[in-house]
């Protein structure tokens, strides 16, 4: 089984929210119908609790237009990473790596920083814009307060959630704008 976001901001987003499960396992299949479909395997009988997960024919129609480009958005944003990781030379920023046998489509360009904050406020302080994503790890999160995880459980993500950065990557990005990211951050 595989899942897929189709989240706008996605490498191949849609329009508006979507998502894509593929299986080869029938029972898998049978179920997520039934989950996306108000728990209903037969229209107006619901045999569980489920939910309106059915993806709208807009946003369809927009993954099916993107699908012609995503190949080269994706190489875009591979030679992106490629000048970040040769031009940003900065001791106190971590690169992300991919290892030798993966390809990676860089959806994210995540550093890491001893002091995240005023590393954001520098990017800020010179236009650039950055991001963090899952500042709050998961297993601190109120909603999963009943697994009683605690501080300290998980200290890797706890240290990425206080230490991660992500760096403007989009397929639209200037060579210009690739090339002020570069010298902002080195500046740092």
């Amino acid at each position: 089984m595989a899942c897929y976001s189709f989240y706008p901001g996605k490498n191949l987003g849609a329009c508006g929210e979507g998502g894509g499960i593929t299986t080869n396992n029938e029972k898998y299949v049978e179920r997520i119908h039934s989950l996306r479909n108000h728990g209903s395997k037969e229209r107006y009988f619901h045999d569980e609790i489920g939910y309106n997960y059915r993806m709208g024919g807009l946003e369809g129609a927009s993954l099916t237009v993107k699908l012609d480009y995503i190949e080269s958005w994706n190489n875009i944003r591979r030679s992106i990473a490629k000048r970040y990781h040769e031009k940003i030379i900065n001791p106190k920023v971590k690169l992300q790596t991919v290892p030798d046998y993966a390809d990676g489509v860089y959806h994210l360009f995540v550093v890491t920083v001893e002091d995240k904050q005023a590393f954001v406020n520098h990017l800020a302080e010179n236009k650039v814009n950055a991001a963090y994503h899952y500042p709050i790890p998961c297993h601190l999160q109120k909603a999963y307060a009943d697994l009683g995880h605690k501080k300290g459980d998980f200290p890797k993500s706890e240290y990425l959630a206080s230490h991660c950065v992500s760096l403007p990557m989009y397929a639209e990005l200037t060579d210009s704008e690739v090339a002020k990211v570069i010298r902002i951050v080195n500046l740092y």
